[in-house]
């Protein structure tokens, strides 16, 4: 029984959000808030990497969804949708941030550089580090792909509605980002 009555609580389905949204907008959203906000944070954080960064993405996305929740027609899952708009927000902030960190940094600049300035990964785990500095060094569509698949284990067909690819062409990107993490994870 306690089973049973967990697995409801943790199982909110996409209809039982947008039809408590329908009947009440402020209380709608806050269970969208309750089952999503922290799997998109995480999903935000892979991809920009700094909390501040993804504080300042997470609020504009959530600001879209709300604006936007009403017009939801359902031609994919609430969280395929969710997960969409926390992806264009954070490319949006990467493509922002690039050209002036590469105009102040003839070096060039990379997302590894923000990532020896957080507390995102354990940097007494050697392992860990030289995995996030892998990931990070992927191509953004790789790179997506690769948390998309490895750190939330959504399908290649969520994927595709996240991002529009097609199925087989996320899968050759995942297949060459795993490549690349592996050969880098040998070679550091």
């Amino acid at each position: 029984m306690v089973l049973t009555k967990q697995r409801s609580i943790i199982k909110m389905t996409d209809n039982n959000i947008i039809t408590a949204y329908k009947a009440n907008p402020a209380a709608g959203f806050k269970l969208l808030l309750d089952e999503y906000q922290e799997k998109i944070y995480w999903h935000i954080r892979r991809l920009v990497v700094t909390h501040e960064d993804a504080e300042d993405v997470m609020q504009e996305t959530f600001i879209k969804i709300f604006k936007s929740l009403d017009t939801f027609r359902g031609d994919s899952s609430l969280a395929t949708w969710l997960y969409r708009i926390a992806t264009n927000e954070s490319i949006r902030l990467l493509r922002k941030q690039r050209p002036e960190t590469l105009a102040q940094d003839d070096d060039g600049y990379t997302l590894a550089d923000k990532l020896e300035a957080s507390e995102y990964v354990d940097y007494g785990d050697e392992t860990a580090v030289r995995f996030q500095k892998a990931i990070l060094s992927l191509p953004d569509k790789q790179r997506i792909v690769f948390n998309l698949r490895y750190y939330d284990e959504l399908t290649y067909e969520q994927i595709a509605n996240i991002t529009g690819d097609k199925v087989n062409t996320l899968k050759v990107n995942y297949h060459i980002a795993k490549e690349k993490i592996k050969t880098l994870m040998i070679n550091s």
